[in-house]
């Protein structure tokens, strides 16, 4: 199915900070390294609702053709592309009520993983994914602070050692990737990386103390308080 064309959407790439990769010569590349990539793309290259056009994205990430198709395909079931009849291929277009329940979604997740204190084998992880996430913030490159932002969380989620629940996550993670791309962008985060790393201390500092009541109301306070963050954004993009 070929996508409907959207004129000029890659352009968008310099201002968000977003670098895909280039290449000398158009080859075919594994879908899901080009989902990667295109999930980079939609949380911060094109608007919600925008149309893909198949070439010019295969153009700017230099695949082929039917690699991106593919890869949009693997998208759609990720929820973060749809295919309208009359216009082929739109980006996700959040509102206000899926995003209170994927924060929701989120919040449970967390405070279940939290509510008892971690194993010295599992504060280990945690602690390794935040430090990397300190390391990402402080690059100032957007997607790579987002992706690590969001592999320190399902470091938490995964303390409940539950296949399914993180096959679940990951899920959670594809929309989480868009709004957090999308706050980082309306606050200028990557100008301040320490702001974002501050965020997030003391909620590593009561997971480092073992109070599993404290780590609860922590991650709930970072999760709403984020969750606000967003619905303020969809609130002005609506009043626009």
């Amino acid at each position: 199915m070929a996508l409907a064309p959207d004129q000029g959407a890659v352009q968008e790439f310099a201002p968000t900070g977003l670098h895909p990769p280039r290449h000398d010569g158009v080859h075919s590349r594994h879908p899901d390294a080009a989902e990667h990539d295109l999930e980079r793309i939609l949380a911060g290259a094109f608007r919600p609702g925008d149309r893909l056009r198949e070439s010019a994205i295969a153009a700017e990430l230099g695949i082929a053709r039917n690699t991106v198709r593919e890869a949009v395909r693997l998208l759609e079931h990720g929820g973060l592309v749809r295919f309208d009849g009359n216009r082929g291929a739109v980006t996700f277009s959040p509102t206000p009520a899926t995003a209170d329940e994927l924060y929701t979604a989120r919040k449970h997740l967390e405070s279940a993983a939290l509510a008892t204190p971690l194993t010295d084998g599992q504060l280990a992880t945690v602690e390794r994914a935040f430090a990397d996430f300190v390391a990402a913030a402080g690059t100032r490159e957007r997607a790579d602070t987002v992706a690590a932002d969001l592999a320190f969380h399902a470091s938490i989620v995964a303390t409940l050692d539950n296949s399914r629940i993180d096959s679940f996550y990951a899920t959670l993670t594809r929309e989480l990737r868009f709004y957090l791309m999308a706050l980082s962008a309306h606050e200028r985060e990557d100008e301040n990386p320490s702001k974002v790393v501050a965020e997030h201390e003391p909620l590593m500092a009561a997971i480092r103390t073992g109070d599993a009541g404290r780590a609860q109301r922590e991650a709930r306070h970072h999760i709403a308080t984020n969750a606000a963050r967003v619905q303020g954004i969809l609130a002005d993009r609506d009043g626009d």
